[in-house]
């Protein structure tokens, strides 16, 4: 098969790591891709969100599947586009995507179908958000509706830094358009875990879990990122919780899809707070997460390509026996340029790279990485490298994660030290 890969991320280094691996997959292309991705895949120079150019390039290079990765080209309706030119396309409609492109739109859905989610008001005036937050008190969270790359999320711990945001992303200062519609929830006290599962808009295939770390600092302090770190699977995931997320959740939301009239296909990545032992819905993401993708990647043992044609031709039935997991733990640390959230240096170098290879077990997946003329491997975003390595446990895991973080020689790089803190410090409370 020829595949097209969309995207230039560490969800996308990761996704075609595994792909080039299938033994359906003749020749792999990535567009954009990056400095990483250019080892397992022809780069084409077409941006993610460029739909137009990638129907073409996709009808042109005779491509068999093409597997969308970020959620940007799913909302403007790529998917669609490459069904309608009879191209096997990984990823939901853009109506189906609106379960990531706007909040509101998941929140009601939740409402009318009984999905355990936080209570809720949508609002486009400051007054009438003032008022909800005034009754429901804080700490409250405050969410533009629409994308704003996993950055659109304000947990308040006062009404008066609860209403500043709701007039920051009304006015567009914080989130542009995203922000012309606001999702104010009830706080929930609990912890987070990601849950991923396939759809092919009837059947659903469920995956594995990953916790991600949010916060910019050590210790879950400081700004929400696009995630700084992961580890799979999640330490508060077994079976009888599995069941009640499948049912209580993924299960009613496919179904609600189906009923809706715009039936989803693709991946399901739940956001979900664990509340004294019962899952609620924070949101959904219609697509692998990042870093949580690169955690999937390094322990899946089956044949993505397989999985994701399946998915996209609706017969995730006759593959759902076929997925297989290794019992070894993983963690992603995400390095990022120093500033991160917040503005940041570009065109840094990169030394040491290749010191990584050393460490057994590990993949360094690039994110935001460009080669300049002289080859060198450059940063150019915000996220930039996710050091992923499986182990015997997720201590040994954390350690070659590190060790290799120890070997790249960026000054201008930084990470979080305690990826995967609660967990450790669950087994050391066990022992």
């Amino acid at each position: 098969m020829n595949i097209l890969l969309i995207g230039s991320g560490g969800r996308e280094h990761a996704l075609a790591w595994s792909m080039a691996q299938s033994k359906l997959c003749t020749k792999l292309y990535c567009a954009p891709g990056n400095a990483g991705i250019e080892s397992c895949a022809e780069l084409v120079d077409i941006g993610a969100d460029n739909v137009d150019a990638l129907v073409s390039f996709a009808k042109n290079n005779a491509i068999d599947l093409v597997v969308v990765g970020p959620e940007g080209p799913l909302v403007l309706g790529l998917a669609d586009r490459l069904q309608e030119a009879g191209i096997d396309a990984f990823g939901p409609s853009a109506a189906a995507a609106r379960l990531e492109g706007s909040k509101g739109f998941m929140k009601d859905l939740c409402a009318k179908y009984d999905i355990p989610t936080a209570g809720y008001g949508r609002f486009t005036d400051v007054e009438n958000a003032a008022a909800f937050i005034a009754q429901t008190g804080a700490p409250i969270v405050v969410k533009a509706d629409g994308l704003a790359a996993g950055k659109g999320v304000i947990i308040a711990e006062t009404e008066g830094e609860a209403v500043e945001a709701v007039k920051d992303m009304l006015c567009g200062n914080s989130f542009g358009t995203a922000g012309a519609e606001v999702i104010i929830e009830e706080f929930m006290d609990g912890e987070e875990v990601s849950y991923f599962a396939l759809a092919d808009g009837k059947t659903i295939l469920p995956l594995t879990s990953a916790q991600d770390h949010k916060r910019v600092g050590d210790g879950d302090v400081g700004l929400n990122t696009g995630g700084m770190g992961a580890y799979s699977p999640a330490r508060l995931m077994d079976d009888a919780l599995e069941q009640k997320i499948l049912t209580q959740i993924i299960e009613p939301t496919v179904a609600a899809m189906q009923a809706e009239g715009c039936a989803f296909a693709g991946v399901l990545y739940a956001g979900l707070m664990i509340v004294e032992g019962e899952p609620k819905l924070i949101e959904y993401n219609a697509r692998f997460g990042d870093p949580e993708c690169q955690t999937i990647m390094v322990r899946l043992e089956s044949d993505l390509v397989e999985i994701l044609q399946a998915a996209a031709q609706g017969r995730l039935d006759a593959v759902r026996d076929n997925v297989r997991w290794g019992a070894d733990p993983s963690m992603c640390v995400v390095m990022a340029t120093k500033g991160y959230p917040g503005s940041y240096e570009k065109n840094t170098v990169i030394n040491g790279l290749q010191d990584t290879a050393n460490v057994q077990d590990l993949t360094v997946f690039h994110a935001g990485t460009v080669r300049n003329e002289d080859g060198d491997v450059v940063s150019i975003g915000g996220r930039v490298l996710g050091i992923t390595a499986t182990g015997k446990d997720l201590r040994e895991a954390k350690g070659k994660c590190y060790r290799a973080v120890d070997l790249i020689d960026w000054p201008e790089g930084f990470c979080r030290r305690d990826i995967g803190w609660r967990a450790l410090k669950s087994d050391d409370e066990a022992v």
